[in-house]
């Protein structure tokens, strides 16, 4: 008989199990000890993905979701009537007379050259008629060529810090247009201011979207661009200060050149300004408690916007390149800024030509800035009142329509006739506020509104190369050529305007 050997021991109870019994629980307890230890690696793993994913939907989210993140255990913010005014006075006091002095700089930098054009620029430089025609045109290709890159920077890095950067540097180059002794020195200080204030336009739509709501952005936005208007009076009088005081005088320094030095100087202590004063978003605004901060941001959550993104979310581009309205604006701007190109860097000689000395137009072009300002405003308020913004700007086409009409059809020796028509043309600047701000209204997504303010802006220096080319040399002083394209781009965007005025278009 075969004997089998077993190994018989006790176990902790005091009963007896074999040896293979034994091996088998031990093989069991050893399988759940593995499952317990990759459960609790899985568990783990799980707990880092989760973190790392949720680290990665908060760099996805906008700047205002540190709100949530720093007081999301304060408790609801409510929202009352006399705080939200209180608010809103408060941040206009703080951020609207800042970035009014830095716009209206910005386009006072453009009409220094028109008003230098008939102080003695041309003759010191031995600039053709030609060479000034494409002075106008440069600085819109330094402009054009940084236009994107300087969108995506506004959305990389601090706002408020990139932007006023761009200033200081644009004021120290302007003032040194007064050491440019020919047309290739002049040229090269043109491009690179046209880089340079690429940066202010979309930054201040940027600005606005921020720390305003839909229905507070068209008036806001009719505001800093009405500096437009003020600061073409107040060149028109510092330029006539200037240029009277020295007749008839031996200069150390020629009259343009001491416009552009005064007008550098200013525009660098401005940067210098907005840098130090200019909040990147509402939750760095030294000037708000951190209640008013998060009440800053809660006021503007229906725009459903956000107040920032630095991430570049590649399905908001596709958005913006196939939507339809992107199109739209940009055709706007480009139709738009064909007369503003030619206008804009030869009205002193278009002043010249109705029949006044060059001294008396320095002082004749201050009523155009005053009247396109008050338009501005007017404009501004009356679209967000009748929630009709660009129904409301289309009449002030159709004004300058029936202006330059007047500059057109009636004869030379009309000069108070032609020169009304040319005040009446400053009310073109309304439309041009108003698609701004319906950009900083109506485009949502960080991304696809630097995008689509790009592309808008990208067209605007595509108009302002092809204006001044219109005016040709050998038509002055009538430049009967631009006066029928000026007349023409009127027509032709006043009724696409009232048309896109409708509701579908409106800021509810």
């Amino acid at each position: 008989m075969d004997v089998i050997e077993t190994d018989i021991r006790p176990n902790e109870n005091g009963a007896f199990r074999t040896g293979s019994e034994e091996r088998s629980t031990s093989s069991t307890n050893g399988k759940r000890a593995l499952n317990d230890i990759q459960q609790s690696d899985s568990t783990l793993l799980g707990s880092r993905l989760d973190k790392i994913v949720a680290e990665k939907s908060l760099e996805d989210a906008d700047e205002a979701m540190q709100i949530t993140r720093e007081h999301g255990n304060d408790g609801p913010i409510i929202l009352n009537e006399a705080d939200t005014r209180q608010l809103l006075r408060k941040i206009d006091r703080n951020i609207l007379p800042v970035m009014c002095l830095v716009y209206g700089l910005n386009f006072l930098d453009k009409t220094t050259l028109s008003y230098a054009s008939i102080m003695g620029l041309e003759e010191d430089l031995h600039l053709t008629k030609n060479n000034y025609q494409w002075l106008g045109s440069i600085f819109y290709f330094g402009y054009l060529g940084f236009e994107y890159p300087t969108s995506r920077l506004l959305q990389r890095l601090p706002l408020a810090k990139y932007s006023g950067a761009n200033v200081i540097l644009w004021g120290t180059v302007l003032a040194c247009t007064a050491a440019c002794t020919n047309f290739g020195s002049i040229a090269a200080v043109r491009f690179t201011l046209g880089m340079l204030e690429a940066s202010v336009t979309p930054g201040f739509v940027l600005f606005t979207s921020q720390w305003y709501t839909k229905k507070e952005q068209g008036t806001r936005t009719g505001i800093w661009f009405s500096f437009n208007g003020f600061s073409t009076v107040l060149g028109g009088l510092v330029a006539y200060g200037i240029a009277k005081g020295s007749l008839g005088r031996h200069e150390t320094i020629a009259s343009w050149k001491i416009l552009f030095l005064v007008w550098g100087l200013v525009t660098f202590v401005a940067g210098v300004c907005f840098v130090l004063v200019m909040p990147d978003n509402p939750l760095k605004a030294r000037f708000l408690s951190p209640q008013e901060r998060r009440l800053a941001v809660e006021r503007t959550r229906t725009n459903q916007q956000g107040i920032g993104n630095k991430r570049f979310k590649r399905y908001q581009f596709k958005e913006a390149m196939t939507d339809p309205q992107t199109w739209a604006f940009v055709l706007f701007a480009l139709f738009w800024d064909i007369p503003n190109g030619g206008i804009g860097n030869f009205f002193s000689q278009l002043v010249v030509s109705f029949g006044f000395t060059p001294t008396e137009s320095l002082l004749y072009g201050c009523p155009n800035g005053a009247i396109g300002a008050i338009a501005l405003l007017m404009s501004g308020y009356l679209g967000d009142r009748f929630n009709q913004r660009l129904l409301v700007s289309s009449i002030g086409l159709w004004i300058a329509m029936i202006g330059m009409v007047l500059i057109v059809a009636l004869p030379l020796s009309n000069k108070g006739g032609r020169l009304a028509g040319y005040y009446m043309i400053s009310m073109t600047t309304v439309a041009f506020a108003s698609i701004l701000s319906l950009i900083s209204s109506n485009v949502a997504g960080h991304t696809k509104k630097t995008t689509v303010a790009a592309l808008f802006l990208i067209a605007y220096c595509a108009g302002n190369i092809i204006g001044p080319q219109t005016f040709v040399a050998r038509e002055a002083p009538r430049y009967r050529g631009a006066e029928i394209t000026i007349l023409g781009t009127c027509k032709l965007l006043s009724t696409p305007v009232a048309d896109l005025g409708k509701p579908p278009l409106s800021v509810a």
